[in-house]
């Protein structure tokens, strides 16, 4: 598979399976994350009648340089909605911590954690937070936000951590301790499976990144989104053995 894609390995790559009874949970920080190639995952997920979730810790407020943020916030929302809408996303949530400036805190962690624990998800997805990836130096919020949902799991399966979201007056919450099954991370140096995306999740991921019209208006440098996520995800070792290109999405996932 293409260097691009972070999918150079020593061993094949798995086939990545789900099944009718999973539920996934995607958290990222801002808008637009899932659309680097990860969204052609969901489109395929959503096809085969598996829900999907997703979460944005941000509003990605901060991240046009010319528009102030309380004009791009409630933009980038709108772009959100309509990606989702691609790829079939329903439900769409999105936090209200700081762009630009996440952190890995108790709270991040609780809010994480409680939206796993409403969702019920067995699957839940996020990003690498390696300070290097396969597409170069990783951005602080990106960091914050892997970490965060990987601590953030197993505050959401332990009921002595944030006790306060247990029949918890003047909320009243109830959301009893979960267990995830399995955490995919997309963006991880060392990847371990692979799932197909050839043809039309492909096709949805593409208009999935268009949709960020604004944002990318915005970035004059930023490449055509059609021929940046056909590289991204091309499986050149898969290509090899057919007549035509395979493209596929890669994770690195762990049992949890």
């Amino acid at each position: 598979m293409s260097d691009s894609a972070g999918t150079a390995s020593q061993q094949p790559l798995e086939d990545l399976a789900l099944t009718a009874e999973d539920r996934v949970l995607c958290v990222v920080a801002h808008p637009d994350d899932m659309e680097y190639g990860t969204s052609a995952a969901v489109a395929r997920w959503t096809d085969e009648g598996i829900p999907v979730s997703y979460l944005l810790l941000t509003s990605g407020e901060a991240g046009i340089r010319d528009l102030a943020p309380e004009r791009t916030g409630p933009m980038r929302a709108e772009e959100q909605r309509r990606a989702c809408a691609e790829v079939g996303v329903e439900d769409l949530r999105i936090l209200d911590f700081p762009d630009g400036m996440l952190e890995p805190t108790l709270a991040l962690r609780r809010a994480i954690a409680a939206t796993i624990r409403e969702l019920r998800p067995t699957v839940v997805v996020t990003m690498g937070w390696a300070e290097e990836v396969a597409w170069g130096l990783n951005q602080a919020d990106h960091r914050a936000a892997g970490i965060s949902v990987l601590d953030a799991l197993r505050d959401a399966d332990n009921p002595w951590v944030f006790r306060d979201l247990l029949d918890h007056p003047p909320e009243d919450l109830h959301l009893p301790a979960w267990h995830v099954g399995r955490l995919l991370v997309f963006g991880a140096e060392h990847p371990t499976h692979r799932l197909e995306i050839t043809g039309e999740p492909l096709e949805r991921s593409i208009r999935s990144l268009e949709a960020h019209r604004g944002y990318l208006e915005a970035l004059p440098d930023h490449p055509e989104p059609r021929a940046m996520l056909e590289e991204f995800t091309r499986d050149d070792d898969a290509t090899a053995r057919t007549s035509s290109p395979v493209h596929a999405v890669v994770f690195r996932v762990y049992p949890m």
